[in-house]
């Protein structure tokens, strides 16, 4: 029996590398797609396409999480002017960990991660700590906190995106992020 996670995923680029170790290591992955913070409105659409186009292909079920970019605005009232990985990450990363590890437990499955941790773009110790706090919220749920950047997976990534040709966003995601 193939042991479940809910994977919280940003996008294509940084899930298929993951998706497949999961798939090659018996376990079945859900795909949670849940990315306020993603600017603007196209942007998210085109993200959250790819995503889904890609794992429709490989028969995986995702969940579509409502877009509220006005309410993760909310969440990070006073913290615009912060810096790339700085405390607005990691109130961003707190939410939407919070949200998988709420839908974790409300779908009955222990384990959940994110493809979060992946990113280049992205601060490794921010996540754990987002994960960690998350799971912490939820009995019964548990934060996979693995570096999804080592064991050839940066590398396959790669290669992933290029065979696929994914749509490889230069951002993170959210407009304080976007490169003046």
């Amino acid at each position: 029996m193939q042991k479940k996670v809910l994977l919280h995923t940003c996008c294509a680029p940084c899930s298929a590398a993951i998706i497949e170790w999961l798939l090659n290591n018996g376990m079945e992955p859900v795909l949670f797609y849940y990315n306020p913070n993603i600017y603007p409105d196209n942007e998210y659409e085109i993200r959250k396409n790819e995503c889904t186009k890609y794992v429709n292909k490989l028969n995986i079920k995702i969940i579509d999480a409502d877009y509220n970019h006005k309410d993760w605005r909310k969440s990070i009232s006073g913290l615009e002017n912060e810096p790339e990985r700085g405390k607005r990450c990691l109130q961003c990363f707190k939410l939407r960990l919070y949200e998988t590890a709420r839908y974790a437990s409300e779908l009955e499955i222990k384990l959940f991660a994110t493809t979060l941790a992946s990113s280049r773009w992205k601060d490794l110790k921010q996540i754990s700590e987002a994960g960690m706090w998350a799971a912490s919220q939820f009995q019964n749920t548990e934060f996979w906190d693995k570096n999804w950047r080592k064991e050839g997976l940066s590398e396959r990534r790669k290669e992933l995106l290029l065979q696929n040709g994914f749509y490889n966003q230069n951002y993170c995601g959210c407009e304080f992020s976007i490169k003046k």
